[in-house]
């Protein structure tokens, strides 16, 4: 399809799905319990604020930021993937940005325009001062907070990731794009529609520049479904690669599993953690993918870009982030009897024992058989 055509078809776009994204919105305003929140501070992107706030926190209190797709509100997006039911769960705050129309006539966070993807500027300050509201009157530790979305907001969240990468202990990026591949709305649809491929290095410096830090830099969990016609899948190898550069990790994954079924890839760090994380969600088209957790809980509804796939994408990226592992799913796992893995794992297990990841000259003196199986463990999201 030629960029033309994707211009033409753009234009189009809030004549054909305008009314009944809005709708969906409206519909799950009523069932979400954020709140708005007015008096946050700076907001020069002139985004709205929702926050939600578990009667019981961890003991370490955590945050994490959702960021919705085009044409969805902030509650709709909670309603749909199930933010604030695992919040509530797992006793952690949600802040949850939401753009208005008159910023974007399709509601899209402005990942792309040079005044909102700057460090102190635009939408990507509004967000902050939200987390920095967020972190101040709900005493969060500023170890750990998160930062997710979809779509457009996946591509905000690459942009906070990249602008303020001190802030963030982890990010999710579900159909995204990766940071500065696009300063104007041609970049943005091609970027979109064709995802060009470039070496890590270039993408790992559109990172670099954004801000001062030189790490360490947060962890990041990609998905993607392979079927995506709005955001080219390409882009998931794209963001990928540009968090392996950051990380100097190399391209080739360390363990390849899978998890409800979906190809998973890891990158892990010297001393087992997982950093870099992608799902390729087979046959699914553009949207965050919904199923049971592994606790036989289901969070979200399903509705416009928010798509039962047989895996909750909002579980796995709360687990990633550490959130899941302090109450009720420890008490199950404690009253049951010790099982030997699960077949993939073993069989990630003895594919990593026989054929171990190349190391970096300065960890060939280090790799033994319990730091091989101590990683296979963590790829497989069995130990952190």
């Amino acid at each position: 399809m030629s960029l033309a055509r994707n211009l033409d078809l753009l234009r189009h776009l809030p004549k054909v799905d305008g009314l009944r994204l809005t709708e969906f919105g409206r519909s799950a305003d009523a069932s979400s319990p954020l709140e708005e929140v007015t008096a946050f501070g700076d907001n020069p992107g002139a985004l709205r604020m929702f926050a939600f706030v578990p009667e019981q926190f961890q003991k370490s209190r955590a945050l994490v930021v959702v960021l919705h797709g085009c044409g969805q509100t902030a509650a709709a997006y909670d309603l749909g993937a199930g933010w604030s039911t695992l919040a509530q769960h797992y006793g952690f705050a949600l802040a949850m940005p939401e753009q208005q129309r008159i910023n974007n006539g399709n509601t899209c966070f402005n990942w792309f325009n040079p005044e909102d993807t700057a460090r102190d500027s635009g939408e990507a300050r509004s967000i902050r001062e939200m987390i920095t509201h967020m972190a101040e009157t709900h005493r969060i530790d500023p170890r750990r907070i998160y930062i997710t979305g979809l779509s457009a907001g996946g591509g905000m969240t690459s942009v906070m990731l990249a602008t303020y990468p001190e802030v963030f202990a982890a990010g999710a990026i579900i159909a995204g794009l990766p940071y500065g591949i696009a300063s104007n709305l041609r970049e943005a649809l091609d970027g979109m529609f064709h995802s060009p491929q470039r070496p890590e290095r270039e993408l790992g410096d559109f990172v670099r520049r954004a801000s001062n830090h030189r790490g360490p830099w947060p962890k990041i969990s990609v998905w993607h479904g392979s079927a995506d016609r709005t955001v080219n899948p390409g882009n998931a190898n794209e963001i990928v690669k540009q968090w392996l550069d950051l990380h100097d990790l190399p391209l080739v994954p360390m363990a390849e599993t899978n998890v409800n079924g979906y190809p998973r890839q890891a990158w892990w760090n010297k001393d087992g953690e997982t950093l870099v994380e992608s799902y390729a969600i087979t046959d699914m088209a553009h949207g965050t993918p919904l199923g049971l957790a592994d606790n036989d809980q289901r969070y979200g509804v399903e509705g416009a870009f928010l798509i039962e796939a047989g895996i909750s994408s909002s579980y796995h990226i709360a687990k990633f982030f550490g959130l899941t592992g302090w109450i009720a799913d420890a008490k199950q796992a404690e009253a049951k009897p010790a099982r030997s893995p699960a077949p993939h794992l073993a069989r990630s297990i003895r594919a990593a024992v026989a054929e171990p990841a190349e190391p970096k000259p300065e960890e060939r003196r280090g790799l033994d058989l319990g730091q091989i199986i101590t990683r296979a463990l963590t790829a497989a999201g069995l130990m952190k």
